[in-house]
């Protein structure tokens, strides 16, 4: 039998993750800034041992169970709660779902909005898993460019209009507004008001993608779109993953309650619900005050490690060699000279200099640049982040 012979047409659109692959790569002789993992000892393993203990005692019946689609009554309430006082977002439970993390959050989106030829508006560059998690209903993206304050509003305006003007359906503008994923960028107040005013005035949908806003280094006054979201246009995604533990696999979505209720029926099909257990083991976490008391401490240390690579970096790279310099987040985006192809130069880094990277291609949506790189700051240590970035510029005097 040839399983070949027997897939689906969608396959040839289900591509491996490059960033997942890359970590079976991460061997103990490899310095990597490949994945997006958080530091280990950041997790508040004690605080997280005691409400496990607990969860058990109180309630298992409840928390080893299958539990309601759309999540725990009470961490709904208490997400709310959260998003409120923490980021100014107003919503009741009824406008959350729990996600298995907030990639399951990006494959709902597709499952419910995104058909054949639809136009989907990205940062250019963006996410890559969320580009391989749509690519699979055959969307047509639309890259906007990016300055140092984020996404180019006006471009995305002028794009939006050429769009119409052509007949394109346009299903939403996707995100990540603050300490974006890849380039640690953070888009400005104003930009994000004009952001809004854009999709008011085309009936648009936003998807504001906000795993980040909780390690801002600098002192930017900036707000998520949710939060100044007037007309309910706006699908907000985040995580437990960068503030509590990432192998929780935990997130959530705030939209309106329609949205909400096509998500529920999409995940019906897709895992039923999201870990009870886990759900609770997160409640008793914000209940406990656990996020909270854990984040400066977390964000202090992210700061010292993006400083100590841009240090780094600007230590020992070669002229032609640029990089941004994030407001916040895990992230720094760096470009080579143009005749650097940084997927060859990735084979040549992890078999001769030992250190690993992720290439910048993927993160386009048509994939034409290929002299760009990503490189995570919070996962090595202090001595791997300038031991790993002597050994980058090595490989890439050599190119």
């Amino acid at each position: 039998m040839k399983i070949g012979d027997l897939l689906s047409s969608r396959t040839q659109f289900i591509t491996a993750s490059e960033i997942r692959e890359l970590l079976r790569w991460a061997t103990a002789d490899v310095i990597s800034f490949g994945g997006g993992m958080p530091d280990p000892s950041t997790f508040p393993v004690e605080d997280i041992a005691k409400i496990v203990s607990y969860v058990l005692e109180a309630y298992p019946h409840r928390a080893l169970q299958y539990g309601a689609t759309e999540g725990v009554a009470e961490l709904r309430q208490e997400i709310a709660k959260f998003s409120e006082s923490y980021a100014g977002i107003k919503a009741g439970p009824e406008n959350v779902i729990v996600t298995v993390g907030s990639q399951e959050a990006l494959e709902l989106l597709g499952r419910v909005f995104i058909d054949p030829g639809d136009v989907v508006i990205t940062e250019n560059p963006t996410y890559m898993a969320a580009l391989q998690a749509w690519r699979v209903y055959q969307p047509r993206f639309v890259g906007v460019p990016m300055d140092e304050h984020g996404m180019v509003v006006e471009a995305l305006e002028e794009t939006v209009r050429e769009l119409r003007a052509e007949g394109a359906r346009i299903k939403f503008v996707y995100t990540i507004p603050t300490a974006q994923n890849p380039s640690g960028l953070t888009m400005t107040q104003d930009r994000r008001k004009y952001l809004l005013e854009i999709a008011e005035s085309y009936d648009l949908l936003v998807v504001e993608d906000d795993p980040y806003s909780y390690f801002l280094f600098e002192p930017i006054q900036v707000s998520p779109i949710k939060a100044l979201d007037k007309s309910d246009r706006v699908i907000y995604l985040s995580t437990a993953s960068k503030i509590f533990a990432p192998g929780f696999r935990l997130g959530w979505v705030i939209a309106n309650e329609e949205v909400i209720r096509w998500f529920n029926l999409a995940k019906q099909a897709l895992n039923l619900n999201t870990s009870n257990f886990v759900q609770y083991v997160f409640l008793e976490g914000l209940r406990r005050n656990v996020v909270l008391k854990n984040l400066p401490h977390v964000r202090e240390l992210y700061k010292r490690k993006r400083d100590a690579m841009l240090a780094a970096l600007e230590t020992y790279m070669p002229p032609g060699v640029s990089w941004t310099r994030p407001s916040g987040g895990m992230f720094i985006w760096a470009t080579a000279p143009l005749h650097i192809d940084t997927r060859e130069l990735l084979k040549v880094a992890v078999s001769q200099y030992k250190v690993a990277f992720i290439p910048g291609h993927g993160f386009f949506v048509d994939q034409s640049v290929r002299n760009a790189m990503r490189l995570n700051f919070t996962y090595p240590t202090f001595e791997q982040i300038n031991e790993g970035i002597r050994r980058l510029a090595m490989a890439i005097k050599g190119a």
